[in-house]
């Protein structure tokens, strides 16, 4: 039987048919993007809050022209201290609403990366996907990601040590976007600063009387000492690095979510316990260098000069090594006058 000739509107019909596909995706990808922006300006930090239903639909839009950077979190974990979730939320946040102000003058920048955070308690299936067993955890989700736990790109402890401004370069270097500058609020709102300056003004007529007769701390030679102390141990522990990074003291072990970490080997990130530590060892060098040169020599016993003397160098030789050692350690960097490499 002969086959009867396709009339050129069943041609045209197959023609729309067959390229409707690759219309149906890119209005699939605008309409979730138009969502997800849609979401992030109703949100006060710019964060989209994730749920299972709306993981599973953004994994399944194919291809994709965004990038997400999820926070995962625990709720019921934000009592435990030692895993600094809240803090790192609070660095979070900010880094979202600084790169939506940032760019919200350039589009192509600024609907290709979304922030996002999911919860356990809400979302156990879609953490069980990423394979996150232990917190916390970031992760950025790349455009061409099909696999969540194999595809995705989790930020390391190094990576969010250093908190927003760590988070960032992690952000940049892996997807080329700018971040541009981080608005952090203001510590002091204009309310406390208003209400500082009016109680100073109030007890400045009592300062002032102080001051006159001379009953300040400031004319008392122990406050200078005990000032002198803390100052050296601020300057030598990294205390102000501390204060300006929001570097916790310690972290959870990855591996055991059990156990703490007070020391961070690499030179890419120092924890708040290991300043402490050196400045400690540093403050007790200090203090004896200050009480040979101030106090020692002002004893009349030649024996007992000699003794405190090598105490002191005895001591001093061992606290310097500790930090050596430590620097060592962290680094690879050995001072052979304390560190031969044959020890």
């Amino acid at each position: 039987m002969a086959i009867p000739p396709r009339s050129p509107t069943a041609i045209l019909l197959l023609l729309i048919l067959l390229s409707a596909p690759p219309f149906l995706t890119a209005s699939a990808d605008a309409d979730l993007l138009s969502e997800l922006e849609s979401i992030r300006s109703r949100s006060n930090s710019g964060v989209i809050h994730l749920s299972d239903t709306l993981l599973r639909r953004i994994i399944s839009t194919k291809p994709r022209s965004f990038n997400l950077i999820i926070f995962f979190d625990a709720l019921q974990l934000h009592d435990k201290s030692e895993l600094h979730l809240k803090s790192l939320k609070s660095e979070f946040f900010p880094l979202s609403k600084s790169f939506t102000t940032n760019n919200q003058h350039s589009q192509s920048t600024h609907s290709r990366l979304f922030f996002c955070d999911i919860e356990f308690g809400e979302s156990q299936p879609s953490f069980a996907q990423f394979g996150v067993n232990a917190l916390p955890h970031i992760r950025l989700l790349p455009p061409e990601a099909n696999n969540l736990s194999s595809d995705s790109i989790p930020m390391d402890a190094g990576d969010f040590s250093g908190l927003a401004d760590s988070m960032a370069h992690f952000i940049q270097s892996r997807t080329k976007l700018a971040i541009g500058l981080i608005h952090r609020p203001p510590i002091l709102s204009k309310t406390q600063v208003g209400f500082l300056i009016v109680a100073f003004l109030i007890s400045l007529p009592f300062l002032l009387r102080k001051l006159l007769a001379g009953e300040t701390l400031f004319h008392d030679k122990r406050f200078w000492l005990s000032g002198s102390v803390f100052v050296y141990f601020f300057s030598v522990s990294g205390t102000m690095h501390n204060i300006i990074r929001k570097m916790p003291l310690f972290i959870s072990d990855r591996n055991d979510p059990s156990k703490l970490v007070f020391f961070y080997q690499g030179s890419g990130m120092q924890l708040g316990a290991e300043g402490f530590a050196i400045g400690f060892l540093y403050t007790i060098v200090g203090l004896l260098l200050a009480f040979v040169t101030h106090v020692l020599v002002r004893v009349k016993s030649l024996v007992a000069q000699r003794i405190i003397m090598v105490i002191a160098m005895v001591v001093s030789f061992w606290a310097v090594r500790k930090v050596v050692y430590l620097d060592n350690w962290k680094t690879g960097y050995a001072v052979h006058a304390y560190l031969p490499s044959s020890w």
